[in-house]
């Protein structure tokens, strides 16, 4: 994947809080999609809302980092999203909001933007209080993304996924399918709560998979508004592999035979490999809205 070297990034859709102090809080643990991830960790690693930090009281530090608000000094164009991971992250959320803006408008309807948040350790949301331990998520109570870099270290090392820059997009990018669910009613509708193979939940993350792959299918001719060039100027064959890969390292099936050492489809939140696979392609085969019903 790589990224017209000319372009100027829009750090705004960022914020950059690695490094600050993040003000505890009490979570609503069953409430959107941190709950679900919650929910997640709980049943695959055993661990409750206390030990992932989704419930806690008074100010919390977050470990010392001398990167706060680096995005903003550091990530101005798109040579530095070639050359620097948190400048490619920022890269991506430009891209992928730039499609859905020009889809929204295509379809006669309006796009609002969001911000993802990059933090360290811990972070306080209108979701409440969550530690890195969650993972990226989307918070629908203040539409906001949310990513500790490290988590794509986790990828390779705790889920056994190639990596690779566009696997690192995959994941912004199915992060973003879950705020275009939000703004088109999606989620609000989902019986997000219930778990199983063919639970609403699982239908929400695999749709969220499908509108990623449907944002790879456009990456690379999306035209950035400043330039009227894309920003991505290639996405080879290896790249959509190491997506496809990324996917299926966090299907269900494959994080509870890993870290349970059985299969318990009853419990899924987010759908099987070969789901999480095949929902993705059919995103990125067709590049088509339409095909991502995973309710039908």
């Amino acid at each position: 994947m790589q990224f017209d070297d000319d372009a100027d990034l829009d750090t705004s859709e960022v914020q950059d809080v690695r490094g600050s102090r993040i003000p505890g809080g009490r979570a609503t643990v069953g409430g959107g999609l941190a709950g679900l991830l919650a929910l997640l960790l709980g049943l695959f690693f055993g661990v409750g809302p206390d030990e992932l930090g989704l419930s806690t009281g008074g100010d919390q530090p977050a470990p010392a980092s001398s990167s706060l608000a680096q995005v903003q000094q550091s990530c101005r164009t798109g040579r530095d999203a070639n050359a620097r991971e948190d400048c490619r992250v920022v890269a991506v959320v430009n891209s992928v909001q730039d499609y859905w803006t020009q889809e929204f408008r295509r379809r006669g309807a309006t796009y609002t933007p969001s911000s993802t948040v990059f933090y360290t350790g811990r972070v306080g949301t209108a979701c409440g209080t969550a530690t890195s331990a969650v993972g990226p998520f989307y918070c629908p109570g203040d539409r906001k993304v949310y990513l500790d870099l490290g988590f794509f270290d986790d990828l390779r090392t705790r889920f056994g996924a190639s990596g690779g820059p566009f696997a690192q997009a995959y994941v912004v990018a199915h992060e973003y399918g879950h705020h275009v669910q939000d703004l088109t009613g999606t989620l609000e509708g989902a019986r997000t709560g219930l778990t199983g193979a063919n639970s609403d939940a699982v239908k929400v993350e695999l749709q969220a998979d499908c509108y990623a792959g449907v944002w790879a299918h456009h990456a690379t001719t999306t035209k950035d508004p400043s330039t009227g060039r894309p920003l991505i100027t290639s996405l080879t064959t290896a790249d959509i592999r190491d997506g496809l890969d990324a996917a299926a390292a966090v299907g269900d099936d494959r994080i509870q035979e890993r870290y349970q050492g059985r299969v318990t489809p009853e419990t899924w939140t987010h759908g099987s490999a070969q789901q999480r696979q095949q929902w993705f392609y059919e995103g990125d085969r067709t590049g088509d809205l339409g095909r991502c019903d995973t309710f039908r």
